[in-house]
């Protein structure tokens, strides 16, 4: 069973440099990132082992602490719908998507694994 990992300040370049990782953008205050969160919290509870090499993480955009993780993440200013949703492998972008959707997020991690 995989978790969504709560990402911060303290955290985030060791997530970021794992093989394959799935990160979620999101705001404190934000309906729809919360909904995102709690269905891949829900999908990654089930019993999908299809995945089971990948990290998820959520990162909210209004905690504090985050200045080094934006400065070194110009991208993020370019942002302009939450959630977001990003796939990286070994620190670098491959794939990106505004919004939920675990299909949209399994099609894509698939495309990155292949």
């Amino acid at each position: 069973m995989k978790t969504l990992e709560m990402i911060g300040p303290d955290n985030w370049r060791e997530f970021l440099a794992a093989p394959v990782a799935v990160l979620m953008l999101g705001k404190s205050t934000c309906d729809a990132c919360t909904q995102w969160s709690g269905e891949l919290s829900e999908y990654l509870a089930g019993e999908n082992l299809e995945f089971s090499d990948v990290r998820f993480g959520k990162l909210l955009l209004d905690q504090r602490g985050l200045i080094d993780f934006k400065k070194e993440n110009p991208w993020i200013a370019e942002i302009t719908a939450l959630p977001f949703t990003i796939i990286f492998r070994s620190g670098e972008k491959v794939k990106e998507f505004a919004g939920g959707g675990i299909d949209r997020l399994t099609n894509r991690l698939e495309r990155v694994l292949a």
